[in-house]
């Protein structure tokens, strides 16, 4: 057993609480919370779960969240730098190359559309100088205009040529990120940034009562029904979106491929999801 579990665990026996009580409270699987005691952390889903489910778990049994992880920092997985990296930086060269390659476009183009006409007009110069009766200025210095001796002055009938157009910039994607911000009575609280184009995705396993209205408890149904087998039900996350469950155990939660620890309880549970960046206000329960 590491120190830091050894000292959750010593915090939770004095308080009287079980492992089950603690996965009620904190919606944190027993599994895991059975890691964080023994110091495997790599049974967890990732370094920035750990940090969390300990910050968590300790301010349960009454500690000092962050002096914990301020003393135990050692002992705890660092999080690896592409999960610290801002893709800003990486982004910028690119539309900076982007325009670079815009600008020599556009001008190989025009050049192009200048000596294509010429070319033409030279090539079908050369061929009526080569194809022209040797003996016509001498026989007829003034000769009647004929459609043959006419058509190199029609360079309208040369065919035009199309710019190739540059393929835009494939833009990048921003990682979707679940923030759980707060509970008010039963119902559990999520920020899901960056805020637009996501889907909700609930991936049924069993029978369960799934309901889902728009902003909050009292909003929109948009859902509301007793889903009898597996099944996998998918809404846009445009507007903060109420969900309750009457199942937790038996459903999964997605926003895009992101997803959370729910806490697997076998009762009824209600979330909040919103996109930060929506116009919308919060909703409330």
């Amino acid at each position: 057993m590491s120190d830091l579990g050894a000292l959750l665990r010593k915090a939770r026996e004095q308080r009287g609480y079980t492992l089950d009580d603690i996965q009620e409270y904190t919606k944190i699987r027993k599994r895991y919370l059975e890691a964080i005691e023994t110091g495997e952390y790599k049974v967890l889903p990732g370094s920035f779960y750990v940090r969390a489910f300990v910050k968590t778990y300790a301010e349960t049994v009454g500690l000092d969240a962050e002096e914990v992880l301020r003393l135990y920092h050692r002992e705890l997985p660092q999080p690896p730098s592409s999960e610290t990296a801002i893709p800003e930086p990486m982004i910028k060269p690119r539309r900076r190359s982007v325009q670079h390659n815009d600008r020599w476009g556009k001008v190989a183009v025009s050049l192009l559309m200048w000596a294509f006409p010429i070319l033409i007009v030279a090539v079908i110069y050369v061929y009526w100088t080569n194809n022209k009766d040797p003996d016509t200025k001498e026989l007829n210095p003034n000769p009647p205009i004929s459609t043959e001796t006419a058509s190199p002055t029609l360079p309208s009938e040369t065919p035009s040529v199309t710019p190739s157009e540059t393929p835009p910039p494939t833009p990048s994607v921003e990682p979707v990120t679940l923030t759980f911000v707060k509970k008010v009575g039963s119902v559990n609280y999520y920020d899901v940034t960056p805020g637009t184009g996501h889907k909700l995705k609930l991936v049924v396993t069993g029978r369960a009562w799934i309901e889902v209205r728009e902003n909050n408890r009292n909003g929109t149904v948009k859902f509301s029904k007793n889903v009898s087998q597996a099944d996998t039900l998918t809404f846009d996350l445009t507007i903060p979106l109420y969900v309750n469950v009457g199942r937790t155990d038996l459903v999964e939660f997605f926003v895009d491929d992101a997803t959370f620890d729910d806490g697997n309880a076998s009762g009824s549970t209600k979330y909040i999801f919103t996109p930060v960046a929506a116009n919308a206000t919060e909703g409330t329960e």
